[in-house]
């Protein structure tokens, strides 16, 4: 047996290795150094390894490119090139599933992305495609790296091609945990749901100092890009947070009801909701009069697991309700006229609400249920002049291209065209259930009086002509605003007892749960934007 070759490396050199290995991990897990940490905590902010921490199960986070440096030689920055160069990358798990993820170091020049930091994310990217895994991205930058010039921007656009080749495949989280400003913010726009903090984050395209020289309007931070802004102004971010640790909880709330792909289904959730439970409130949900308003919520949290609803985009456009839940079980996407908030009407911004929303269920297998009490579309010029009509069309578009199990509640009004675009039976919707309080029909009764009536109105005396026009309406109500109608052409399913509507939802989910339906090949469509 052969003596083993002796190692062509000094004994001492490994020691010395290892100990270099050891020095510049320290270095890279230091950061900006112990001040500028502690400048982040005083104003309110947790680090970029502090939250992968929060974010991922513990002990499961696995770094990448930990060593990497940039190479920028210009102005003096051969001097500065800590390892990492400001992005922390890699991956880790979320209640035993696998995402990748990056958090920007703000202590490490500001956050800023430079050539190789944005090499970084596009390498986590494109290993999450491969691997069929979600992207989180926590952002806390102040744009590109000034010093770089034009390979920072390119950095930026590298990572924008990846954002919409991974759009629909791959379920793509952003959160703004500091400063997005410029270029930036059009990463975390192409991906599914953008969280904010309510105090520590803003996003705009163009600062107050920059708005104030070209247009002289005076304005701060917050109140051009801050949290409840872009929550419930702009409707740019879905969720508003408290503070860091609330905004990764949510996150993982979140991700509880997504696949980790488009190939998978949604995880199942653990319940001991009974599928048959009914619920008598629901029978007198409805008041008696239809012109007056009740809380959608109430109906959702009674029909669905637990009472628990996770609602997305809650402080924008709340005429239209959406979010997630889960049935027996199974994840599913809610969306909900909301006639407590100008009175359940479809405009332009619930529209393209509910239309960002049902393609994201639909791209990822999720099951979508509608519950419509919906007046119509919100009449006007300002409407009119903002393209109501192709902003109403995506959401047309979106439900009726949607090829996941759809299921529909008529609870109260479902008049005219908002009645055909709330996932009506003609767009391929399931099923179809209406309550006895359901009101189908062209338009309201009063209106339609007016107009189908009008001769008649005319020819009475004026003293005469309320009471008649009251007797008509009662008439058209009888006739035409109730749910039989349609039943009897097969529009709807079946006319359904509400205090079991959970229970046909669910017998009905479990029926379509092999569900296969497929849209002409194409290469895409085009929806109206």
């Amino acid at each position: 047996m052969s003596e083993p070759k002796p190692s062509l490396i000094p004994e001492a050199s490994h020691g010395d290795r290892m100990e270099e290995l050891r020095r510049i991990s320290e270095e890279a897990q230091a950061g900006g150094g112990p001040e500028r940490r502690e400048r982040e905590h005083q104003a309110g902010k947790l680090t970029a390894r502090e939250r992968i921490h929060l974010l991922l199960d513990e002990g499961t986070f696995e770094e990448l490119d930990k060593f990497v440096r940039h190479r920028c030689v210009d102005f003096g920055m051969q001097e500065q090139r800590p390892a990492g160069d400001g992005f922390v990358t890699g991956f880790g798990r979320i209640d035993g599933r696998l995402v990748y993820v990056f958090a920007q170091d703000f202590t490490v020049f500001g956050g800023s992305l430079s050539e190789t930091n944005a090499q970084k994310i596009c390498k986590i990217m494109d290993l999450a495609m491969r691997s069929g895994a979600p992207v989180i991205g926590l952002n806390d930058s102040g744009g590109a790296r000034i010093q770089e010039g034009v390979a920072s921007l390119a950095g930026y656009a590298d990572i924008f091609l990846r954002n919409t080749l991974a759009s629909g495949v791959i379920p793509q989280i952003s959160a703004i945990m500091g400063p997005c400003a410029g270029g930036a913010v059009y990463s975390p726009a192409i991906t599914d749901f953008i969280f904010m903090t309510r105090d520590t984050s803003y996003m705009f395209v163009t600062g107050p100092d920059v708005i104030k020289t070209v247009t002289h309007e005076e304005v701060t931070k917050q109140e051009l890009g801050g949290a409840m802004t872009h929550n419930a102004t702009s409707g740019v971010a879905h969720f508003v947070s408290r503070d860091d640790a609330d905004c990764l909880a949510m996150i993982r709330e979140l991700m509880s009801f997504l696949p980790s792909n488009n190939l998978e289904d949604p995880p199942r959730r653990a319940t001991s909701d009974s599928p048959a439970r009914r619920d008598g409130s629901l029978n007198s949900l409805v008041p008696a009069d239809p012109q007056k308003p009740y809380d959608m919520k109430d109906a959702i949290h009674s029909v669905v697991d637990d009472g628990f609803f996770f609602e997305v985009h809650e402080h924008y456009a709340k005429n239209l309700v959406v979010g997630f839940a889960s049935l027996d079980g199974r994840p599913i996407g809610i969306v909900a006229n909301q006639p407590a908030f100008l009175a359940g009407v479809l405009d332009i911004n619930a529209s393209v609400k509910g239309a960002r929303f049902v393609r994201f269920c639909d791209a990822f297998n999720i099951p979508l249920v509608t519950f419509e009490d919906v007046p119509g579309f919100l009449p006007g010029t300002q409407q009119e002049f903002g393209g109501i009509i192709k902003h109403g069309a995506k959401l047309l578009f979106a439900f009726a291209e949607a090829t996941v199990p759809k299921i529909t509640v008529i609870t109260r009004k479902a008049y005219g065209g908002a009645y055909c675009v709330m996932a009506s039976k003609h767009i391929r919707t399931d099923a179809n259930f209406a309550w006895p309080s359901a009101e189908i029909a062209v338009m309201g009764p009063e209106s339609a009086v007016n107009i189908v009536h009008k001769r008649d109105l005319d020819k009475v005396p004026e003293s005469d002509r309320e009471k008649l026009r009251q007797e008509k309406i009662a008439e058209f109500r009888d006739r035409f605003a109730n749910p039989f109608v349609a039943a009897e052409r097969g529009y709807i399913d079946a006319v359904i007892e509400p205090a079991d509507t959970r229970a046909r939802i669910i017998t009905a989910l479990r029926a379509l749960e092999n569900k296969k339906d497929t849209n002409p090949r194409k290469k895409h469509g085009n929806i109206p934007l």
